[in-house]
């Protein structure tokens, strides 16, 4: 995403094209995949239709989500808007909270006289006016529709390549064999199975593709249409989605101009464009292409159309919390490196996620993880993670070599981390702040000293460094007015874990005093894990778990739970078992996760998720 500074109002939409001089778009968006496709070199993929849409359009090489996840993406795909600048739109389904004035891209459509559809998913982490979006958004919805010569928004979202699909994966026509393996993961069966099966499944996935284009031959639309391929987040492999290595964040982009309108397009059919490109760029490219004025509060820079500003340099994204675990990412790429930093390092990379453990690639991997059949590259991911990572991936596609601590590097790393500051700070960053702090949101975080992220970056920069020099700012400004600034403070004292000994008498009237629920979380996961004052802070949390109103509260002291050591955590049993029958489905998935492991019976094939209708 290009980082550029937001305005605090929009302009107007309006139309600088007569009606008669306006393109059709259509976007068939796949779910969930890297670009496992022909005409991105692939050797194994069959993919025609791809493949002769790349030929007769421009190929996107560098293509990437503003997340390794649907919901976050999808709210930069609507809004044009990082999900960071919104909270707590970074997280996995939460509710963004939005300015009046910011709407999906697609109302400013319908204002200039354009017939927009939607088939079928949202899942856009905010809430927005649907009937003021779309003139149709259903299963059935489709341009066919229109009236008599209205321009059309169409959008065809197909479930096919969906991370689900390894579910219930079965051997097809991809053999097994054909599968490289990237070298951080392990050989098993059950792994090339899960590969093999998502070849198969995008095949099916390029069969639906060549019937859309099919469908607007037939309707005789082809020539006014230009049309978008892309995904909505990176791969469902293991190591892909919800992390943001390239498998998760890169995708496919394929755009096809017709000659009518080929001026618009930045090359000629049959190229390959290099620059930078995020999902925060699609909704102001679609205004750009149909002559509609983007409106002043949007982050993203149209990469097609009469009028486009320089090419984006590098391109941003992150996560957050995934499903039922907090974790925090910033990543930015340019066009050879990644550079990732890791805001939560005391965390391992393999967080057990109940939806993801669905597939039998991920059971099998922990599986070989606990029988300790990993070699050194494939064991990482079930490790704890350094506060940076900076990957060639022109030398290291697989991105196992970390070259953040290289001296050969040191320019790469000094000027990608300055790149990664400026855009934090470019679209006020959201994901510092605790999930369920009043402080989230576009405009609840911009009211004057409510949140000061300059500060607050510091200090959590301080705090992944485990550094244990920082220790006395951490524990000054657990007695800040601010409860970001307590909340890293907090953060800052739990990664050091037992070097945080010396501010105990400090995190003992915290995990007492505090108003903020978060901030005393942090804390007590702090006390336990140094062996002070266990049973008053397991006590905290499984009060908090039990009793706090906002599920997302409760969910981080669950997760506090999870992460201490079994016995401490067997105390607060009535309050996981409660959790492991909520109707909150990330709450019901943490707790019989952490009931099988009180009862020592986990294993990675237990049944920890459950469909919502049994929850």
């Amino acid at each position: 995403m290009a980082a550029t500074t937001a305005a605090a109002a929009p302009a107007a939409a309006t139309p600088r094209r007569s009606p008669g001089e306006r393109p059709n778009i259509l976007w068939l968006v796949a779910e969930d995949h890297y670009p496992f496709v022909g005409a991105y070199g692939d050797p194994v993929a069959r993919t025609p239709a791809l493949d002769r849409l790349a030929h007769e359009g421009i190929r996107y090489e560098n293509s990437y989500s503003t997340a390794p996840v649907c919901a976050p993406s999808r709210f930069a795909l609507l809004t044009g808007v990082a999900p960071q600048s919104a909270g707590p739109a970074e997280h996995m389904r939460a509710t963004g909270r939005i300015p009046g004035f910011m709407k999906g891209f697609p109302q400013y459509l319908r204002e200039a006289g354009y017939y927009t559809t939607n088939n079928s998913k949202t899942d856009y982490n905010t809430v927005v006016d649907s009937d003021a979006t779309w003139d149709a958004s259903s299963a059935t919805a489709h341009y066919r529709d229109r009236p008599a010569g209205s321009p059309f928004f169409a959008v065809f979202n197909d479930m096919t390549t969906h991370e689900s699909c390894l579910f219930t994966a079965q051997d097809g026509r991809t053999r097994r064999e054909e599968i490289r393996l990237p070298a951080y993961l392990p050989d098993t069966a059950d792994i090339r199975g899960d590969f093999a099966h998502y070849y198969d499944a995008m095949e099916t996935m390029d069969s639906h593709v060549a019937t859309h284009l099919a469908d607007l031959e037939a309707a005789g639309l082809a020539d006014d249409t230009i049309v978008f391929f892309y995904s909505d987040n990176g791969g469902v492999l293991p190591r892909s989605k919800r992390h943001c290595y390239d498998e998760g964040m890169r995708t496919a982009l394929i755009v096809r101009f017709p000659k009518k309108w080929a001026h618009l397009a930045p090359r000629p059919a049959g190229s390959v464009e290099e620059r930078a490109v995020t999902s925060v760029d699609y909704g102001p490219t679609v205004l750009a292409l149909t002559g509609v004025d983007i409106p002043g509060h949007v982050q993203g820079r149209p990469f097609a159309g009469v009028r486009r500003p320089p090419a984006a340099r590098y391109a941003f994204g992150g996560r957050d919390r995934m499903d039922e675990r907090y974790d925090m990412v910033r990543t930015v790429r340019d066009e050879r490196y990644r550079y990732l930093r890791n805001y939560a390092p005391h965390r391992p990379w393999g967080q057990h996620g109940a939806f993801a453990w669905l597939a039998r690639g991920y059971q099998s991997w922990q599986q070989a993880h606990l029988d300790g059949t990993l070699d050194e590259v494939q064991d990482r991911f079930w490790g704890t993670k350094p506060a940076e990572e900076l990957y060639d991936l022109h030398a290291d596609p697989d991105e196992i070599r970390n070259l953040a601590d290289s001296p050969a590097h040191a320019h790469t790393l000094t000027r990608l981390s300055a790149a990664l500051d400026a855009h934090l700070v470019a679209v006020h960053d959201n994901g510092f702040i605790p999930e369920g702090s009043p402080l989230e949101g576009w405009e609840q975080s911009r009211r004057p000293g409510a949140y000061p992220l300059r500060q607050v970056m510091r200090l959590a920069r301080h705090a992944i460094d485990r550094d244990q020099r920082h220790l006395p700012e951490f524990v000054r400004e657990l007695s800040n007015d601010n409860e970001v600034v307590r909340y890293w403070a907090a953060q800052g004292l739990l990664i050091l874990e037992r070097a945080a000994k010396p501010a105990l008498a400090r995190l003992i009237r915290t995990l007492r005093t505090d108003p903020s629920p978060q901030v005393r979380v942090s804390v007590a996961e702090t006390l336990i894990r140094q062996g002070q004052h266990t049973g008053e802070a397991v006590d905290f949390l499984a009060r908090t778990l039990a009793e706090h109103a906002d599920p997302r509260v409760r969910l981080q002291a669950i997760n506090a739970l999870t992460f201490i050591e079994t016995d401490l955590a067997r105390p607060a049993r009535a309050a996981i078992e409660a959790a492991a029958v909520s109707k909150d489905e990330y709450l019901h998935n943490a707790g019989r996760y952490l009931k099988f492991v009180l009862d020592g019976t986990y294993t990675p094939s237990s049944p920890v998720f459950e469909p919502a209708t049994a929850i």
